[in-house]
């Protein structure tokens, strides 16, 4: 089976007529599948949106025919209670006629503080998580439900609206103890980072076949320095590694914990400016440990357009030669 490759819906560096706008542009230029980051507030403070990504889906399967969607990723345990992430991917999946898969993940700070609730450790939010999933599933069955577990309670509630085949779980992990929890609960592995012990420890613990999704930031531009100058602006928070971003609860501490990544720094980590050959070598690395999809986060949305009409199309083409 060929590789697939995927455009990344960022909510927190682009409006939502603008993000639906590029949903159309990236299936007419053959992308895949596209994933919608769902944040209630940007990295940083120069991205400057934040808009709400099921509205945004909403939108976008009626603005598209044939590419997939899905959430990269959804935290199912804080800002949102599992029983209302349950309705609306119900609701999301037929509106998209089958498109739709849902990508869930033990959240981030910066997004669910904001409901008051504190900020668990690690291990309890992936409880949470565990928790959430098989109420999701139990919901999905369309039975009546009513459960009582150590994080949440479902008092007699039942999905009216399902689609007929359903919507497969895609589920965040990051290392050994989170696989041999989530790979016997999810349909699909999602990470952040290529590497191949953490593909065959999946297929290791995971039943069937499955779809392993990165996901991986470039920043085209014609200039090369420009486009390190955007990427530096946008995106130094992410070099910060998981555990950092993970934690951090609001944009101001990502302004801090960033103020010493250098604009070089970022270019390293980053493939910035004109050569799609850098960014196709960067793939490859999410290929060769075993991902079968790979999403591209193009840095900014000045440019996005831009990207979208010139380089996204020569762009596929290599990544299908590679993939194929």
């Amino acid at each position: 089976m060929s590789a697939r490759f995927g455009y990344t819906l960022m909510t927190e560096q682009s409006g939502a007529r603008e993000l639906v706008r590029y949903a159309v542009a990236a299936e007419e230029v053959g992308f895949d599948f596209e994933v919608s980051s769902d944040h209630y507030s940007p990295w940083l403070t120069t991205q400057g949106h934040a808009p709400y990504a099921w509205t945004l889906l909403g939108a976008v399967a009626q603005a598209t025919s044939k590419v997939e969607l899905m959430t990269y990723v959804t935290c199912p345990t804080m800002r949102y209670h599992p029983a209302v992430v349950a309705q609306k991917a119900a609701t999301l999946q037929i509106l998209a006629e089958g498109r739709f898969t849902l990508g869930l993940g033990s959240g981030e700070n910066l997004n669910e503080h904001v409901v008051g609730e504190g900020w668990p450790s690690v291990d309890v939010r992936q409880s949470m998580l565990e928790e959430a999933v098989h109420i999701i599933r139990e919901l999905h069955t369309g039975e009546l439900i009513t459960w009582e577990g150590d994080y949440f309670r479902v008092d007699s509630a039942r999905i009216w609206d399902l689609p007929e085949d359903g919507v497969p779980i895609a589920l965040a992990v990051s290392g050994d103890d989170s696989i041999e929890r989530f790979a016997p609960l999810g349909d699909h592995l999602i990470a952040v980072a290529p590497g191949g012990d953490m593909i065959r420890k999946w297929d290791a613990e995971h039943d069937g076949p499955s779809r392993k999704i990165g996901q991986m930031p470039v920043c085209w531009d014609p200039d090369e320095k420009t486009a390190i100058e955007r990427a530096h602006d946008q995106f130094r928070w992410f070099g910060g590694g998981w555990a950092v971003n993970a934690d951090l609860p609001t944009p101001a501490g990502f302004a801090g914990a960033s103020q010493f990544v250098r604009p070089e720094d970022v270019a390293d980590s980053i493939p910035c400016g004109p050569d799609l050959d850098k960014i196709v070598d960067g793939v490859k690395e999410y290929l060769d440990a075993g991902f079968t999809d790979v999403a591209i986060v193009q840095v900014g949305d000045e440019g996005q357009d831009r990207f979208l009409a010139e380089a996204a199309g020569p762009l596929l083409e290599k990544l299908r030669a590679l993939g194929a």
